[in-house]
């Protein structure tokens, strides 16, 4: 029985279209090594854009269908899922918001995403640290910086009130739980001191975070912004390359026109807003029936509205808070909870809107 050329194989492959790049796998250079050996057993690696992928099993189960239906003499296939995070072009002059510090840490870190808001009180501190947390957990190196100088609670959330980054040749060395690479004022500073900070000395130590912190290889740089539109949050957005903003913000109609400010500003700076992320969407109640208690929707109407990504809706619960406090993400201590399910969720959905991004940068649309 003559063996399986690789050749048909890739040819099959040609037919699975990547679902949210509209190409096919082999021209997007997702397939590496097809093999095939004396007995017609066929294995190949699919290497997406994103170990985060929430396509993966789809893409997977379309791969093993096309061979099949191409080859049928095929035995078994065995196909290896891996990833490789792609990153933006904002590094070597994508969005134009440089000042000099790309050659500092951060060419080694692939997207860099803001999480912002429009006012405080929204949970968006909780919301990042679960979502830097949720990728970590699939297999992406990720980092966070607090950069919310007046109200750091990042070192609460994961349990680090008393840590204190080593200084290795004048770097700063981040400090890692759970996965996820950690800076933050608050751990240079007393717990109960009061950081008292004009705009400019507030912007150049937040400026220090990425390029007095050694960061090494990321593949996502979370900054979990101070809320609002101030002096603080423009010198970030036109400083660092992000690759997109996420916005939090809950269903009432207060918050919503807070979000509508930080959209504007965003805009104004040209950074990609990947999506309007809903947090404290509702509460379940024990009969599993949703109690919306501070609106409907209002997140999802309002992204519609603006041309944006909705993300997702997060419900509001006590574990968040008991996470929070306990100094252990929602996402890692009650994972089965509905609110861990629609973090994690949310993860998938920004990972895919970078990947599609990037690969729509890349090919120059």
């Amino acid at each position: 029985m003559p063996k399986i050329q690789e050749s048909r194989i890739a040819e099959a492959l040609k037919t699975v279209i990547e679902p949210d790049l509209g190409r096919d796998l082999i021209t997007l250079d997702m397939v590496h090594d097809i093999r095939t050996d004396g007995d017609n057993n066929v294995s190949f690696t699919v290497v997406l854009t994103t170990p985060a992928c929430p396509m993966k099993e789809s893409i997977k189960q379309a791969c093993i269908d096309a061979v099949r239906a191409s080859v049928p003499e095929a035995g078994a296939i065995t196909v290896d899922m891996s990833a490789k995070v792609t990153g933006g072009c904002s590094h070597h002059g994508g969005h134009g918001h440089h000042g000099g510090l790309e050659q500092l840490s951060l060419r080694q870190v692939k997207n860099i995403i803001a999480v912002a808001s429009g006012k405080g009180g929204v949970g968006k501190s909780t919301v990042a640290v679960n979502l830097a947390v949720s990728l970590a957990a699939t297999g992406a190196r990720v980092g966070l910086i607090d950069a919310d100088l007046y109200g750091p609670s990042i070192p609460t959330m994961f349990g680090l009130q008393n840590a204190r980054p080593e200084v290795v040749e004048k770097n700063l060395v981040p400090i890692e739980r759970f996965g996820v690479k950690l800076m933050s004022i608050g751990f240079l500073i007393e717990e109960d001191t009061a950081v008292i900070w004009r705009g400019p000395m507030a912007s150049s130590a937040v400026r220090q975070f990425i390029s007095d912190v050694d960061w090494k290889e990321l593949d996502y740089l979370i900054f979990d912004l101070p809320p609002g539109t101030g002096d603080i949050q423009l010198t970030l957005v036109q400083t660092i390359p992000l690759t997109g903003a996420v916005i939090v913000t809950t269903p009432q109609d207060v918050a919503l026109a807070d979000v509508s400010k930080a959209v504007a500003m965003l805009r104004k700076v040209q950074v990609p807003i990947l999506g309007v992320l809903e947090n404290m969407s509702y509460y379940q109640l024990p009969d599993g029936s949703r109690d919306y208690i501070f609106g409907r929707h209002g997140g999802e109407k309002f992204a519609k509205a603006n041309g944006l990504n909705f993300l997702g809706a997060i419900p509001i619960g006590s574990e968040v808070r008991e996470g929070g406090d306990a100094g252990k993400p929602v996402v890692l201590s009650h994972p089965d909870s509905i609110t861990a399910s629609a973090i994690t969720r949310a993860a998938k959905e920004i990972a895919r809107q970078i990947s599609i991004q990037n690969a729509m940068a890349s090919s120059g649309t």
